[in-house]
Parts: C-alpha cells; structure tokens; sequence
C-alpha cells in the first residue's frame, strides 16, 4: 500500500453547527396550541351489526394515528363499564337490602373477632424469656420409654368399645412406669432433650403412631408441674408449649383433611359443615385427654387441642374455655397456676379473642392467688433453692404480662380505671402494677401518670423495687405525652427515686428509659443535667464498661432529637459523655451514629468552630479505628461519612481558611484514600470558586492562592495507592490549573500523569474481583486527548510535546496479547491532530493562548501535524495486515471501519491517494461480511448528505464506489 498524505479538512464550526438544528415549520397558532386535545374518531365495526349492513362504520375525523391506550378499551374505561353494569341493574329489594346489611354486620363482627397487628404476637416474647431466665442448675426430665404396644393402628375390624379400651390401657401403661428419669442435665442438655422430644412426636404422628405421639406430649405436660428449678421455670414453660403448639396443629390439621373430600373446608366453617366422621375422630381425641389422671397434663393437652371444638359444635370453644378457666384454680403452686392462665388465655387469643369475659376471668382469679406467695408454701421453696422474693417475683412478669395484654387489648379506658382500683385493693401490689403499665395503652397510662406515681410511692419496695416500677412508667411515656404541666413534676418525682438506686446497672437501666423522656419534653439544660448525674454514677470502678448498649442507647435518644448540632456540642456535658466509651469498637460505632445524624440533618454547610472541632475529634476516631486488618467495606463506610462531613464544611468567601482546614484534614485522614481524593476534589473546586469570586480584584493574591490549591494536590495525589484515581486527578488538577492561567502548574499535572502511564497493571481489582484494565485505561487517554487540544507547548519543549509524549508511552506500554487497545489509541489522536491544525479551535479558555494563537496557522506546524498523523496511519495500516496474516478477520473489519470514519470525518477526501485509502478500508471492512449492515447503511446515507454540502462534492464520487456486502 502506498505512502499515505495526510491531510486534515477544513472546518467551519458554526455552520455545521447550524446545519445540525432542527427544521423549523411554520404553525398557524389560530388552529394550533401545544395543550389544545386532539379529538380522534376511529373507523371500525359497531358490534352487534348484522352482516351486510351499510351503517356499520363511521369515518375518522381526524388524520391522526389512534391512541393506543384508548384503544384497548374500545371507548369505555373499566370504571365507566362499571358505572353503566350498576345503571342497568335493577334496584334493589327490601329483602336484599336487609340480608345485605346482615352480611354487614357479619364482616364488621368478623373484624372484630380477628386479632390485628397492633397485637404482639407470642412469637416476639418466646426469644427474649429463653434468653432471660438461665440456670447453671443441674436439670432433670422424664423421657419417654414405652413398650411397643400400640404402635401398630388397631384392626379397621374392631369395635369402637376394644379401642377405646386398647388406647386406655397404653395410656396407663405409660402411667405405670414405661418411663426413665434423666438426671444432673445442664441447661444446653435439657434443651436438646426438649427438641428431641419435639422431633419424636412428628415422626410418631408420621408414622401413623397417634397413640404414642399423645403419650408423649403427656409427659412432656407433666414437667411443668415440676418447679425443683424454679428460676428457669418459664424458659421451660416456652420449650414445652412449644410441644404442645405442635401437637394442637397435627390434630386440628388431621381432623380438617377428613373434611375436605370432594372440597375442603372454608376457614369460616360451621360444625354443620364437618362430616360424622370426622366429628367422631375429634370426639375420640377429647376422650383421650379426659382419661389421663393427673390436672396439669389433662388440661394442658385440652387447652392445645381448643380449636378442635370447632368441629363439634357451634360454641364448644365458648362452653370449653370457662370450664378450663375454672380447672386451673385447682392447681396449688402459684407460679404454676400463672402460667396455665397465660398459656389459656394466648390459645383462647388464637381461636376465640371475642370472648372477653372468660380473658377477664383469668385475670381476677390471678389476683386472688397473689396472697399465696407470701404462704408457707412457696416461702419454704424459696428458702430450699436459696432464692430471693424479689428474684421469685420476676419469674412471674412474662405470664402477667401476657395475661394483661390479652384482657387490654382494644380494651376501653374504663378498664384500667377498673385494674387501678383494684391493684390499691390489694395495697398497690407492685407486680400486679408493673404488668398493668406494660399492658396497656401508653397513652391510657400517660393521662393517669401522676395516679400512677402516687400509687408506685405506696408500693412495698422489698418485694418489687419502685426503680422497676418507674422504668416501666418511662416506657409509656416515651411513647405517649402526659399533660403539659405535669411532666416537669413527673421527671423530678422519677429521677428523685433513680438518682438513689445504687446498684450501677440498675441505675443505668432506668435512666436509660428515662432520657427518652427527658429529650422529648426539655431543653438541653434538662438533658445536660440527666448526663451528668449518669456520669456520676457510672464512672467510679469503671462501671460503664458493663453497661455499654444502655449507654449507647442514651446517645440515640439525644440523636433523635437534638439534631442542631451547635445545641448538642454546648452540651457541657456530652463530650465527657462520650469519653465513657472506651472500648474501641463501640466508640466507633458511637462516633458512626453521630456522623449519620449529621449528613442527614445538616442541612447548611457550616463553619461553626465548636461544630469543627467536635466533629474532627469524631471523625478522627473513626479513622484512627482503621488498621491492616480493617475490611474494605468498613474503610469504604468510614470514609462516606468523612466525606460527608467535609463536603459540609465551608468557611465563605475566606478561601485561606478553607485551604487550612483542607490541610488540617489531609494530616488527619491519611489512611482513607477516598477522603483524600475528596480533598483533592474540594481544593479544585476552591480553586475554581476563587477565580470566579475575585475575577479582577486582587490578580496577584488570587492566583498565589490558586497556585497554593495546585501545590496541595501535586503534593497529595502520589500518595494514593490507586494507579487511575492518580492518573484522573492528575488530569482534573491539570485542567483547573490551566482554567486559572497557571500554565506551569498545568503543565506540570499534566507531565505527571503521562509519566504514570507506565505504571498502569494489566489487571486491577473492581470489588473484589480481578478486572483487565485495558477498557479502564483507555478512557483515560480518550479524556486526556481531548483536554490537550487546547494546552499550549512549552517553549522549550518543542512542537506537541504532551501528545509526542503520550503516544511514545502508548507504544512502550505492554498491552495485553491480541489486543487493539494500541491502534484504538492512534485511531484516537487523529481527531485531535486534525482539530489543531485547523485556524480557529472548536473551545478554547479564556486569557489562555493556545497553539492556534501561538502558531497562528504556521505552515511548518501544520507539516508536523500532517506527518506526524501519517506515521500515526502507518501503524495502523501494518496492524490491518498483521491481522490479515493472522486470520483475525472480524478484529480486522472492525478497526478498518474504525479508520474509514475517522478519515471521513477529518481528512480531506479530496486528495486522491486519501479518498483512495478510504474506500479501501470501507471494502476491506465489509470483506468478510462482519460489517454491521445497520451502521453501514446510516454511514452510507451520512455521506450522500454530506455529498450536498459545499465544497463536498467529491464525496458523490466516492460514494459510487462504496458497496455494501453482507456475509453469505
């Protein structure tokens, strides 16, 4: 192929800029508005015509295509058919209208029966008690061991009365000793124990072993009449109801699958609906329970089988649940009897939540067993197993607690009136008082807040300490308001009594609950003030070191509502607040927090310096929380938040000082490379706001500042680790600098980053995973060509130095095997080459000369950037037929195509042996068939256009002579 002449076309900017504009077409506004709706009648077939008939369609009024969201729907929204289905039905009768307003009611009755989400479900509490009552006592269970008897089902043959008989007998056999005593369990052994248990039932029932599945939900019933350790008594209670949920479930799902043949039955069934068998099945079940001897486990096992009445008759449940209500009061230990109720009013909840009475019920048969507490009885147990009243009477809280949810739930007020009477009655019974403040409604506790003090002030503290009491008080308050004037004298009547608890975590416990009141109803004086007295307590013996969440949970409170943060730093008392965090990890988390409320609620950059000050401090202990082993993703989220933070700091129109600051935080973040990179980018960007702010005032100062910004990055960029945030700062930094006349400063980026080019790896890491940075790099050079069209040579660096520069990098650089990326670069330069030769510049910088100035079109220069383009198309010519040797005729295709239309768009075509090499490329391109037809196509009808044009009639020639061709 021969020598290829280079040279560039002549470019008129803003007539092709015109060119480009869109046609405008003249519009009568009289006929005419953009907002005016446009009527379209649509041309079709009335349905219902009959055949050959001439009125069937109607013309369109207009010429405009139909919309197609109003023809899906045939001229009638759904709303509209609707409206006209009512219209042309006929009205209703009496008889409908009554039976309409039954089905009413009946929804509204429905609603009512159904338990809500406002109702926390037993689920939530299951966690929080086995997590809560522990024991380092050795336990004891019964397992399980009877005979084989039973565990085949009796013969289909055999009389109702033989199995009933068969079933009473293994029921006894399991009573009279088919059973083993494990003993000295911990507490992780009783566990495993309790689940294997659980696991035996389903894979009895499984196997079609019913008999054997009861059996073992008896004996796991009869545990809980076992309180020898009483304090992990209601873990235990959760681990077997658990059991007996199971069990309750397999047998109302068996008994329900005999009713679904040919249909299943509806959720709202009636016993009317259950098949005769399935009603005897159910009977057979409740016959059972009735036979086994003992009460805890007989009513246990009818309590979790509750909801089968439902297949018997219309009000077994209500008939069923007070006659297990009346049950429970047989059993003689209190803590016992509590948690019977508990666990009959949360399956009555399930099944029945209408039937209050019997909830109620409950409830007031309780209160008559708290004089057993103090009986003989339990006091003797107290004294065997060494535990304290105090420690007895929490044991109770759960099953109270869940007792009085169920009575208050959706309750009226009255009814707390109601309990309040009665807990004085009983001389202000601080347990009973505790559950009735955690029960109900908080804003029902608020209104009566100063009752409920006077009330807690009368309890007996020796039983149920009053702190308890007020913590529980706090917690509804934190959620509800009390009348305005009373919460002054509310706060001071609780902190009197918190103030005095000696114990720190008990101390720490209450005030915590507290601070979320104090936060939602006063001033930071109040808050300073309950900061300090918990800094009293919890600094002697290192106490906060015990009461770390608590402590953080006191900052989040104050977060939430102090979000001005100049009212949280004059806060004497926060700062030594947050010294109690010693710990490394949760001082972190601490100082997290904060930041997150700051970049959330900080709405206007500041320059406050006790704000500065005090965020520095935290933000530097987040970066100091950095080392080798820190995560990326921990360090990615530290640095957010700094950024964050940075980018909210400014100090005005006084860029010295912002500078300073930026100084400051470059000492202080230096090992979290995306903070730096944002201080890079704030100091481009103070550079940028200098020259704009002071343009024509104070030249000198203005640009030794802008000079200073330069120095900061040039000295800060090499110290990041990553190879392209160095590189595309070097370039940002570089563009700023030229954009401020700081020619030297530019040119000294702009160097840098041409010398770190060769440092570049073949692969770098994109989270996490290895990545060639082949595409990365290009990009780069791309942007870095485009910014050198308007960078003016050095004096004494010769004609294009940057670009000599950069494509000698290029060509020493080790690209990857089979790779373009070289070519694409040269391919690249050759718009920019083309665009310096021309007379006036596309951009240009103002007060900046760039070479069109400094060269003035001087033909010499032009001649460098001619040859040095046609050395550039050389190259790439001998890399076409490279590819051609190898057989990489679709790489080969591609880049010729490249070249066509860079050449297109840039060279002068009407130079022969240049409209020649042209055409060349377009055949070689197609000459395989991987051309892209669509491309080609629009290509081809590019340059008939342009063929138009002035000056461009050359092109028509060419176009002859361009074919397309497809692959075959």
């Amino acid at each position: 192929m021969a020598a290829v002449q280079w040279h560039s076309r002549a470019r008129r900017y803003e007539a092709e800029l015109q060119s480009c504009g869109l046609e405008v077409a003249p519009v009568e506004f009289g006929d005419y508005h953009p907002l005016k709706s446009i009527t379209v009648t649509d041309s079709k077939s009335r349905r219902g015509a009959r055949k050959g008939s001439t009125s069937s369609s109607s013309s369109s009024s207009s010429s405009v295509a139909p919309d197609p969201l109003s023809s899906m729907l045939d001229g009638m929204d759904p709303l509209s058919m609707f409206a006209a289905a009512s219209a042309s039905e006929p009205p209703l009768t009496l008889s409908q209208s009554s039976s309409t307003g039954d089905f009413g009611r009946g929804k509204r009755k429905e609603k009512e029966d159904e338990v809500g989400v406002d109702f926390e479900p037993w689920s939530c509490k299951r966690g929080e008690i086995l997590a809560r009552f522990t024991t380092t006592e050795k336990l004891s269970i019964n397992l399980f061991m009877g005979s084989d008897k039973g565990k085949a089902p009796s013969p289909a043959s055999s009389a109702v009365s033989e199995k009933v008989r068969t079933r009473l007998e293994e029921l006894d056999d399991l009573e009279e000793g088919s059973q083993r005593e494990l003993l000295n369990l911990s507490q992780q052994d009783y566990v495993n124990r309790i689940e294997e248990l659980n696991q035996s039932l389903k894979e009895a029932w499984a196997s079609d072993q019913k008999v054997k599945a009861l059996k073992i939900v008896i004996q796991c019933s009869k545990l809980l009449s076992d309180t020898a350790v009483i304090q992990f008594y209601p873990s235990k209670f959760v681990l077997i109801t658990d059991i007996l949920d199971t069990f309750g479930l397999l047998v109302y799902e068996r008994i329900w699958s005999m009713c679904s043949d040919p249909r299943p039955l509806p959720d709202s069934f009636t016993a009317d609906e259950v098949h005769d068998t399935a009603k005897e099945t159910c009977l057979n079940w409740f016959f059972k329970i009735a036979s086994i001897r003992e009460l805890i486990p007989r009513l246990y096992v009818e309590v979790a089988l509750l909801k089968c009445n439902r297949f018997l008759t219309k009000c077994g449940i209500q008939e069923t649940v007070p006659r297990l209500t009346a049950m429970i009061r047989g059993i003689g230990d209190p803590l016992v009897a509590v948690y019977a109720r508990a666990y009959l009013c949360r399956i009555g909840m399930e099944v029945a939540p209408h039937l209050k009475d019997s909830l109620n019920k409950n409830f007031f048969d309780l209160l008559g067993t708290f004089r057993q507490i103090h009986g003989d009885s339990v006091q003797n147990q107290l004294v065997l197993q060494r535990v304290e009243i105090p420690v007895y009477l929490t044991l109770y809280s759960p099953a109270i607690h869940w007792i009085l949810q169920c009575v208050s739930y959706r309750a009226p007020e009255a009814l707390l009136t109601e309990m309040m009477e009665r807990c004085k009655k009983l001389g202000n019974n601080a347990l009973l008082l505790n559950s009735v403040m955690w029960a109900f409604r908080a804003e029902f506790i608020a209104t009566r807040a100063t009752d409920f003090i006077g009330m807690i002030k009368d309890c007996d503290e020796a039983g149920f300490p009053k702190h308890l009491l007020f913590g529980s008080l706090g917690r509804s308050l934190a959620c509800a308001d009390p009348p305005e004037a009373e919460r002054l004298p509310i706060l001071n009547e609780a902190w009197k009594v918190i103030t005095k608890v000696r114990s720190p975590q008990d101390y720490i416990n209450c005030a915590e609950i507290w601070v979320e009141f104090t936060c939602r109803h006063f001033t930071k004086r109040e808050v300073n003030t309950v900061l300090s007295d918990i800094i009293k307590h919890m600094t002697p013996d290192r106490a906060f070191e015990d009461a770390y969440p608590q402590l953080q949970s006191v900052i989040r409170k104050i977060l939430t509502y102090f979000h001005d943060f100049s009212v949280l730093f004059s806060m004497e008392r926060f700062l030594p607040f947050m010294d109690m965090f010693q710990k490394d990890s949760v001082r972190v988390e601490v100082c997290r927090s904060i930041m997150d409320v700051f970049i959330k609620h900080q709405q206007e950059p500041t320059r406050d310096p006790v704000i500065l000050n005090a965020l520095l401090h935290v933000c530097k202990t987040m970066h100091d929380s950095v080392n080798a082993l820190t995560l990326e993703d921990e360090k990615r989220s530290l640095a957010l938040l700094i950024n964050g933070f940075i980018r909210m700091v400014s100090f005005g129109r006084d860029f010295e000082q912002q500078l300073s600051f930026c100084v400051e935080a470059r000492a202080t973040f230096c090992n979290l490379e995306p903070v730096l990179v944002q201080l890079i980018h704030t100091v481009n960007q103070l550079a940028m706001e200098t020259r704009r702010v002071m343009r024509g005032s104070h030249s000198r100062k203005t640009a030794a500042f802008v000079r200073a910004c330069a120095a900061y990055s040039f000295i800060t960029i090499p110290s990041l680790s990553s190879i392209f945030s160095r590189l595309n700062l070097y370039l940002l930094s570089g563009q700023v600098a030229l954009a401020n006349q700081c020619l030297s400063q530019a040119d000294a980026f702009l160097k840098a980053a041409v010398s770190v080019l060769p440092e570049v790896p073949r692969s770098v890491s994109i989270e996490g995973k290895l990545r060639s940075s082949e595409c990365f790099l290009l990009d780069f050079i791309n942007n870095f060509l485009s910014a050198l069209l308007v960078v003016p040579d050095h004096p004494e660096a010769g004609v294009l130095y940057l670009v000599r520069g950069l494509l000698n990098m290029v060509q020493d650089y080790t690209w990857e095997d089979n790779s373009d990326a070289k070519v694409q670069v040269y391919i690249s330069a050759l718009p920019l080459l083309a665009a310096m030769s021309q007379e006036t510049y596309l951009y240009s910088i103002p007060k900046v000369d760039s070479n069109e100035t400094l060269y003035g079109g001087d033909p010499k220069f032009v001649a460098e950037i001619n040859k040095l383009c046609e050395t550039l198309i050389g190259q790439v010519l001998d890399h076409l037929k490279s590819l051609g040797r190898d057989e990489s005729v679709r790489r080969q295709g591609s880049l010729a195509f490249s070249l066509f239309g860079c050449l297109l768009a840039h060279g002068d075509l009407r130079n022969n042996k240049l409209n020649q090499l042209a055409v060349n490329l377009w055949n070689l391109s197609h000459k395989q068939g991987y051309c892209d037809t669509r491309t080609a196509v629009r290509t081809l009808e590019f340059i008939k256009h342009q063929a138009q044009q002035p000056d461009m009639a050359h092109l028509s020639d060419m176009l002859q002579r361009l074919t397309l061709q497809s692959r075959t």
